[in-house]
């Protein structure tokens, strides 16, 4: 399937294969123990996107396999309450995967309640334990959208070693990992952020490009150099991402779209990776 020049890297068709092979893990380890494997879902407050967002996982987890626990809790749940409840799914056997969502509201401290989570339960890569295994390369969970997006490079056959990649955003669950895996697979990666100067000039060196600033066609086709390759790790509303589609789609050799590009890659790397979490734990 292809635009003007790009094809489009297809995770939609990607995500549905990683399900169907998560799955094929979860029945194995079922049938060798008798357990199901099982991913925590804490949910603070009823933010109405993230009890949407939060139904659609317990969803794709029945389809994989995978059990899903639920933890509702108030908006009015303190720090120490929140850590509590997490500390609590660290400690509990049968619980192999633990997922936070955000929001958690501004009066909690949101770093203190991802260190609660054990590290072997990191399923989404939001301790610090797993920014540092991604940073050394050293095994363990990597983010789920970062750990999408090379997954989405793997299929596709890109190149990575040796090419300059450049990441647009630095945030600690999405641009700063996402640089780090792309430098553990030897390529040279450059940072941009709202301060970089000159930014066109840096993204158009961009043999591999990243954008995942959070504002609505922010890039344009105009800066893309021709043939790179674009991820567009954004998601605004009304189905709008980072990155000029159409411009950047009459330049670049492959192109994520948005939706069916990146979203759905993150939701099947938070299931393989619980999986993954549960043979660990298994000592499968």
């Amino acid at each position: 399937m292809s635009t003007s020049t790009a094809t489009l890297m297809d995770g939609t068709a990607l995500a549905r294969r990683t399900v169907e092979e998560t799955a094929a893990r979860a029945a194995e380890i079922t049938r060798r123990t008798g357990v199901t494997p099982c991913l925590a879902t804490v949910l603070v407050g009823a933010d109405p996107a993230s009890v949407t967002y939060v139904k659609m996982k317990q969803n794709r987890c029945a389809k994989a396999g995978i059990r899903s626990k639920h933890v509702e809790l108030p908006a009015t749940t303190t720090t120490e309450e929140l850590v509590a409840a997490i500390t609590a799914l660290s400690e509990d056997p049968e619980v192999h995967g633990i997922l936070l969502q955000h929001p958690v509201g501004p009066h909690i401290d949101e770093r203190a309640a991802f260190e609660a989570i054990a590290p072997e339960k990191d399923v989404d890569g939001v301790t610090m334990a797993s920014f540092a295994a991604m940073g050394f390369g050293l095994p363990g969970f990597v983010s789920c959208t970062p750990g999408g997006i090379m997954r989405l490079l793997d299929a596709y056959d890109v190149e990575i070693r040796g090419r300059r990649a450049v990441v647009v955003g630095r945030s600690a669950i999405l641009g700063k990992p996402a640089g780090l895996l792309l430098l553990g697979r030897d390529a040279t990666v450059t940072y941009c952020h709202s301060r970089t100067e000159d930014l066109s000039s840096v993204v158009r060196e961009a043999d591999i490009l990243v954008a995942a600033v959070g504002k609505p066609n922010f890039i344009k086709g105009a800066d893309i150099k021709p043939g790179a390759v674009v991820i567009d790790a954004g998601y605004n509303p009304g189905n709008v991402g980072d990155v000029d589609f159409a411009s950047a789609a009459e330049r670049a050799s492959l192109i994520t779209p948005v939706p069916g590009g990146v979203g759905p890659m993150t939701i099947a790397v938070l299931l393989a990776q619980t999986v993954e979490g549960a043979e660990h734990q298994l000592g499968l």
